[in-house]
């Protein structure tokens, strides 16, 4: 009993369309991170310099999208607002993706900015619009989700 080469193709083919349709759709969605059940499409600062630079001098950022900062240790952290121009919240993760502390960050045009230090070690730090941590009532040790 032999198999129609032209079914057999047909199948491949639709196999094979739908692999693709599955990895386009994971390549599209790009670096993002899950936090109580909400997906925030991130840029990724894992350098010295993107991680100085972060959202400086940004009008606005979508409510769905963040930075997420990505450190080689765990220590205490500490940022500021300088040049910053939107409201952050600014929510420390420590070296097991799970909550440290939130900081309610305002925008500062002034050469010397208050700092927004962690309340414990952190290795990873993300930045949302200013009132997402209190909309997802954020809580010490919830756990964050990756996915670069």
């Amino acid at each position: 009993m032999s198999a129609n080469p032209g079914k057999l193709f047909f199948v491949r083919a639709l196999c094979l369309a739908a692999v693709l349709a599955c990895c386009t759709a994971c390549m599209a969605q790009g670096p993002h991170v899950k936090l109580k059940g909400k997906t925030y499409s991130v840029e990724v600062a894992d350098d010295p310099r993107e991680q100085q630079l972060g959202l400086m001098f940004r009008e606005s950022m979508p409510e769905d999208h963040g930075m997420l900062f990505v450190f080689a240790g765990e220590t205490r952290r500490s940022f500021w607002m300088k040049n910053t121009r939107i409201p952050l919240d600014i929510i420390y993760f420590d070296a097991d993706l799970k909550l440290v502390s939130v900081a309610n960050a305002k925008p500062c045009k002034t050469p010397q900015c208050p700092s927004y230090p962690s309340d414990g070690p952190a290795m990873y730090v993300l930045e949302l619009n200013a009132g997402q941590a209190e909309a997802l009532d954020l809580q010490p040790g919830d756990e964050l989700e990756i996915r670069l």
